[in-house]
């Protein structure tokens, strides 16, 4: 087993955000365990790439298992995977909801459950960190984005934040989110027209630095816990 000062898990780590949440824990001195659907082999030996659907059932137990095995615990979770479908709530199909649901809220409340685990499971020296990445548009609706799926899930990970935070207040455990507007990712590689720039009150898109570096912040908050700070020019504030 590999000796490390502190160990992460990070779903939706193929790429974008995820991957960039990766490195920067790397930066930290953190051993990372990565999980994502098409996630490769790191050559870093710091960090175990596990590859795996979160939204079916034993992906997080199975994740976690693999990071205590590989590092002996798990000390933060950083919850990247997410699935954004934007049409008109009655276009939803059931495929829609399954789909959504799974990855949104099943694929939190899997792993967070085995990562709160482990954390607690710390002889000595429990406690430890999860960060949700939700969304403005729980908040702010836009008439112009339909995201009613979006909405019931990330507002679910916006309440389990509040929620867990104060249940586990006392253990040790904080529990934050950082909600996003539109950040240039490869869902949004480019924005020619203005038209995601404008969403924002700063007039422009984020960038993923601008959500690793709110990240970086929590993780290293001690007195920040059931936050859900909001990573978006702006926008939760009004237009």
């Amino acid at each position: 087993m590999d000796s490390v000062r502190k160990v992460v898990v990070v779903t939706g780590a193929s790429g974008g955000i995820g991957a960039a949440v990766v490195a920067a824990y790397r930066e930290l001195g953190y051993g990372v365990t990565a999980t994502g659907l098409s996630i490769q082999p790191s050559a870093d030996p710091e960090v175990l790439a596990v590859p795996g659907d979160v939204s079916e059932f034993g992906t997080g137990a199975r994740v976690v298992d693999a990071a205590v095995q590989r590092f002996g615990r798990v000390d933060s979770f950083v919850n990247c995977a997410g699935l954004f479908v934007s049409k008109p709530f009655t276009d939803y199909t059931d495929a829609d909801y399954e789909k959504v649901v799974g990855v949104n809220l099943r694929g939190f409340f899997d792993i967070a459950r085995s990562a709160i685990t482990a954390m607690l499971a710390r002889v000595g020296d429990p406690g430890g960190h999860v960060v949700n990445i939700s969304t403005s548009l729980v908040n702010q609706a836009d008439a112009n984005v339909p995201a009613g799926l979006t909405a019931l899930t990330k507002g679910g990970l916006d309440a389990v934040t509040k929620s867990l935070a104060i249940e586990y207040a006392t253990r040790g455990i904080r529990v934050n989110a950082v909600a996003l507007g539109v950040i240039r990712t490869p869902m949004h590689p480019d924005d020619p027209d203005g038209i995601e720039a404008a969403r924002h009150p700063v007039n422009r898109m984020g960038e993923i630095d601008d959500v690793v570096r709110a990240i970086r912040y929590l993780e290293q908050a001690p007195f920040v816990t059931g936050e859900i700070s909001h990573v978006d020019g702006g926008q939760s504030a009004g237009h």
